[in-house]
């Protein structure tokens, strides 16, 4: 073990930061902290939901029959994955908090690239909606009462009035919550990488832990995301 892994002066673990007393209070102010931020994503999205109930209650039969065009196999696949990547990133953390240490970097790479799958899926679904025109705008007002090839039997299809506010909202929602996953998929290998250093262990997991519960609300806000978008009824 190199002597960066070693207590340092007066017994104090190389990992505690000079403004700490103790381990547990580093940890519990890096919880803290955490969680204030996973607060504030709760409530950005909270307003996009809140949106999308309000156009729901104001034009219900149009966004019943917008949420048709949705892929719902291409949603469910990214559900699958990423709530088996939660269950990886779960054991990626127990690994880290028993020294498993092969165990935490094999978890953390299986959560990697369940994320890249996750927006592999999103890709190929976001093109086939730019190549059917189902945008949040088009050349006029008028755009959506137009016939737009389905993208599911490829027969002509007429959406209702104002069905461009759901594909707004549509790639708002799914846009930002990707944006989160390709954020995690940077923090995810940056915990890789300091897994591989041998940073974190039985005494010093709480970094692995955080990014932890970043990537598990990710997926708490797809599973919301999911049903109101694709499964609307």
């Amino acid at each position: 073990m190199s002597d960066k892994h070693e207590s340092g002066h007066g017994g104090r673990p190389w990992f505690l930061a000079h403004h700490f007393d103790t381990v547990g209070q580093q940890e519990s102010a890096a919880k803290l902290g955490m969680w204030l931020f996973l607060c504030t994503e709760v409530l950005m999205f909270s307003g996009l939901f809140l949106a999308y109930f309000i156009i729901r209650t104001l034009y219900p039969e149009m966004l019943l029959a917008s949420g048709e065009q949705l892929n719902k196999v291409a949603g469910g696949i990214n559900t699958v994955v990423l709530i088996t990547s939660s269950w990886t990133m779960a054991l990626a953390v127990r690994c880290a908090q028993v020294n498993d240490q092969k165990g935490l970097q094999r978890n953390l790479i299986f959560t990697i690239g369940f994320a890249f799958v996750f927006m592999v899926v999103k890709y190929f679904e976001y093109s086939a909606k730019i190549h059917h025109g189902l945008l949040p705008a088009g050349p006029n007002n008028d755009w959506y009462t137009a016939h737009i090839a389905s993208m599911h039997d490829g027969h002509a299809t007429v959406l209702p009035k104002y069905a461009k506010m759901f594909f707004g909202l549509y790639f708002t929602m799914t846009g930002l919550h990707g944006v989160h996953v390709v954020l995690g998929i940077g923090v995810l290998s940056w915990t890789l990488l300091r897994a591989r250093r041998g940073d974190f262990s039985s005494e010093n997991y709480v970094a692995v832990e955080n990014v932890g519960l970043y990537w598990h609300i990710v997926d708490l806000v797809w599973i919301f995301l999911f049903p109101l978008l694709y499964l609307v009824k």
